[in-house]
């Protein structure tokens, strides 16, 4: 283990950010904020759409050395980029962002894994990007190989947990107060992890030539998920995310219906939290198929939550029928590739409409400002006064080394929203 070692220029560094940090979050728009997102999460009427970004490509924002890292020592460096991140996006693209009043120092949480790794050709066209092309190696394609799929064992790293928290605290405590965080963000999604060991094509395939073996590892996956929640709460590691946590693939959390009437601050359980799930790989799947495949499976886990989000990539528009059928579930993801009409008529009031624009329209040759506006005041004004929108800008691969065109997304995404203000 590393010991961490501060020289003054970090210390002076992490403080200097840590007071441009408390002195944003004193504003009193975030509480302001905070009860637009509840408002529209409680399907409330009187708000408007919500606008966030996330899944930004990093590599390519910086500007005027905004992100340059001047710490010294790795544990100060990752502060560091936290801090300079969080303050980047609120100068240039904020959106309804929220920057909390204290900066949160999560658990060392440690777990085992399921037991199997993907074994992945990758191609890619720029070093400096993480999102990159995959060729999977099949792992899963018999019973016999089910048991590669294990049950995860969690284990809480006290040790490095005291040790990263008592350096935050003595370097910039007194400035930004330091609080500790448990895993309030689970992303469940065991058809992601299934492809991966199986292949995409051969995946499909084996739904109509063998869906036996389908159901026995979508079984196996879903338990080994459900046995590392059962650890979770167990040794007390989860926090609220009725908060400005991300939930699902969507926006903030902020809800009246959470964490509920006999809530125990000493304990948080599921029950007083959101959930999520998503089958992304199941885009041009029936929805007879998404059911029996995907959503059934998913109702043990869907159950222990007090809300649920569901989706991410793949369009549910004409899947209403099978959203239906889960448990709890308050907001819907409705991607790009979704039919606007259908999914307003089919969706909207029921459910919080958690609208992914298409993030295509950042890595064009040339950037156009007004087909991005074009694009979500068609949504919005589909969508009407009587849907609950939030507006979820991610999945971005690149702006062409022009982050200028997020920016400018982003501002034209607030006074879009604030148009069709009720």
């Amino acid at each position: 283990m590393q010991p961490i070692a501060l020289s003054t220029n970090d210390k002076e560094t992490l403080r200097r950010l840590a007071a441009e940090w408390a002195a944003i979050a004193a504003l009193p728009v975030h509480r302001e904020k905070a009860a637009l997102w509840q408002r529209l999460n409680d399907r409330q009427p009187g708000g408007r759409p919500m606008v966030w970004i996330n899944e930004i490509p990093w590599h390519e924002m910086d500007v005027d050395g905004e992100l340059t890292l001047h710490c010294a020592d790795p544990w100060a460096r990752e502060q560091e980029t936290r801090m300079r991140r969080t303050l980047y996006q609120w100068a240039h693209m904020p959106g309804d962002m929220i920057v909390p009043d204290h900066f949160p120092a999560p658990l060392i949480i440690r777990s085992t894994g399921f037991g199997i790794d993907e074994q992945v050709a990758i191609a890619q066209t720029d070093a400096a990007n993480s999102v990159v092309s995959r060729h999977f190696t099949v792992q899963l394609a018999s019973f016999a190989d089910l048991e590669k799929i294990i049950m995860p064992v969690v284990t809480l790293d006290e040790e490095e947990t005291a040790r990263r928290f008592q350096a935050a605290e003595e370097a910039f405590g007194d400035i930004l107060p330091v609080r500790p965080l448990g895993r309030a963000h689970i992303w469940y999604t065991p058809w992601d992890n299934l492809i991966r060991w199986t292949g995409i094509e051969e995946a499909m395939l084996m739904m109509y030539e063998d869906p036996d073996l389908v159901h026995a590892l979508v079984d196996r996956v879903v338990q080994a998920y459900l046995s590392e929640l059962d650890q979770l709460e167990a040794l007390n590691l989860l926090a609220l995310n009725d908060n400005a946590t991300r939930i699902g693939s969507g926006g903030f959390g902020h809800t009246g219906a959470l964490p509920g009437a006999h809530f125990d601050p000493a304990r948080v359980r599921p029950g007083q939290m959101w959930g999520c799930s998503n089958a992304q790989i199941f885009s041009e799947v029936s929805p007879e198929f998404h059911w029996t495949f995907a959503v059934e499976h998913d109702l043990p886990w869907m159950r222990r939550w007090g809300l649920n989000y569901y989706g991410c990539c793949e369009p549910l528009d004409g899947k209403a029928d099978v959203l239906a059928r889960i448990p709890n579930l308050r907001k819907v993801s409705v991607s790009p590739w979704c039919k606007t009409e259908r999914a307003v008529e089919q969706l909207g009031g029921r459910y919080v409409l958690s609208r992914k624009p298409n993030p295509a329209i950042l890595a064009e040759d040339n950037w156009h400002p007004e087909r991005a506006r074009q694009e979500l005041r068609q949504f919005l004004d589909a969508a009407g006064k009587t849907c609950h929108v939030e507006l979820i800008m991610k999945d971005i691969s690149t702006v062409r080394y022009q982050p200028q065109r997020l920016w400018e997304w982003a501002r034209v995404a607030m006074e879009e929203a604030e148009r069709v203000a009720t």
